[in-house]
């Protein structure tokens, strides 16, 4: 007979946790491993905010080298904007499916996902247009391979998001929460910000250059998660009830979807309009129209990074207070856009504008957390974010259908939603309290990275 022990089965492995093995590099901290400090925390977060900051970069990349490179491909201003209409329209449904996900198989291996989903699209991306320009394919093949490359952002980039909000929202208190989430959104409007700079200098080394750099910090900021970002917590609905699942009609969400869209739509309108309003209002020439309206649009994400980095850490609004504030500040911005007719005028809108949704997203986002349990922040995540993304397919196209009739129309409109926005949450039991706990109180403490 054999001295060898009979040998035991092994039980059997679910698929989200092989996921998790999968994605678990060496010393990231297994679940059970022991509480964390707040400095391991502190750290954890910085990690995710420096690597989401190559997000808003690609972002306000795209927005600077697509238009004049499409001139050059021969495509018309409809087909350039189409490309981003698509890829939105996508973001919205798959945000809130890998937002859930994240409930299940932990949020890490999401992040990981949306940020080398972002790298592989970036680099396909930059790579038809090289070979559009080059004339190695007719435009014909080149145009759908630009849409499809674009694509993959908004199938898989958009789990990245989501996933980390749910991060966050896992390891802050209800207290920490709104402060946590203003500096992820942040990290987001640091890389718009700081995206033109970059894109300008690194220019001079070919046009396409800028964007096979940012897919390359793209797929830095993948693997820095993957090897240092900790998770030593399991995914809470893997701890709970597997078949509590976070639909758009429950009534602690659909509000604050509904709200999304309308704020999604109001803040994209500037961003869509303003280089074409300084050409016609303020009579520029097309390049200087592009310089001055870059300007304009760096002042507001300025703006937008002082609201969100010292008004929110410093005064310690409550979420409801974020809205009330930003609405009214937003209002404002849109009756300046009316009545201005200087460029300094313009440009002190576009700062306000800003400053106003600044103030806004961090407070919509926190009181929507606070709004659901613990095992379903990944979820309200993904539907919160699908909704505020749905203003970039409906603000080119109402933004742009009314300013062929008169400039100042999407302005006239971006107010009346803002006057729209405030009677809804002053009608709207849900949003109108904005301060409520957490749907689990018992889950407030967060002693695990």
């Amino acid at each position: 007979m054999s001295d060898q022990p009979p040998s035991v089965p092994e039980p059997a492995v679910s698929r989200s946790s092989l996921l998790r093995r999968a994605f678990t590099p060496v010393g990231g901290g297994e679940p059970g491993d022991g509480p964390s400090t707040p400095l391991q925390r502190k750290r954890a977060f910085q990690i995710l905010f420096l690597s989401l900051i190559c997000l808003g970069v690609g972002q306000s990349g795209m927005f600077a080298i697509l238009p004049p490179v499409s001139r050059e491909l021969g495509l018309t201003e409809f087909q350039t904007g189409a490309i981003f209409a698509i890829s939105a329209t996508i973001w919205v449904f798959s945000s809130a499916f890998w937002g859930a996900r994240s409930d299940r198989q932990g949020r890490r291996p999401m992040i990981v996902l949306g940020l080398s989903a972002f790298s592989i699209s970036m680099f396909a991306f930059a790579s038809s247009v090289e070979i559009g320009l080059m004339g190695l394919l007719p435009i014909a093949v080149v145009y759908p391979m630009m849409i499809a490359s674009r694509s993959i952002y908004g199938i898989f980039g958009s789990a990245g998001f989501p996933a980390a909000q749910g991060y966050i929202a896992d390891r802050t208190s209800p207290s920490e929460r709104t402060n946590a989430v203003a500096t992820l959104n942040a990290a987001f409007g640091l890389g718009t910000t700081a995206g033109p700079g970059i894109i300008a200098a690194l220019a001079v080394m070919g046009t396409i250059a800028p964007l096979y750099f940012v897919a390359a910090v793209g797929a830095v900021s993948a693997f820095s998660i993957w090897r240092f970002l900790p998770e030593r917590t399991a995914p809470v609905m893997h701890q709970r009830d597997k078949s509590s699942k976070l639909s758009w009609r429950d009534g602690r969400i659909l509000p604050f979807l509904i709200f999304g869209v309308l704020l999604g739509t109001a803040g994209s309108f500037p961003i869509q309009v303003i280089a074409y309003f300084f050409m016609d209002v303020l009579k520029l020439e097309t390049n200087e129209a592009i310089q001055l309206s870059g300007v304009g649009l760096m002042a507001s994400s300025m703006a937008a990074l002082f609201a969100q980095l010292v008004i929110v850490q410093r005064m310690q609004l409550t979420a409801g207070q974020l809205v009330q504030w930003g609405i009214g500040i937003g209002f404002a911005s849109y009756v300046l856009f009316v009545v201005g007719e200087t460029y300094g005028l313009i440009v002190f809108a576009l700062l306000l504008s800003g400053l106003g949704f600044g103030l806004i997203r961090p407070g919509y986002a926190a009181a929507a957390s606070l709004a659901v349990g613990k095992e379903q922040q990944g979820a309200a995540a993904g539907l919160t974010g699908g909704a505020t993304a749905s203003g970039f397919i409906f603000a080119p196209l109402i933004g742009n259908s009314l300013y062929a009739y008169d400039p100042h129309y999407p302005f006239y409109l971006g107010g009346f939603m803002m006057i729209v926005m405030a009677i809804y949450v002053a009608l709207t039991p849900r949003l109108r309290t904005l301060e409520g706990q957490p749907q689990d109180n018992a889950e407030t403490n967060v002693p695990k990275v």
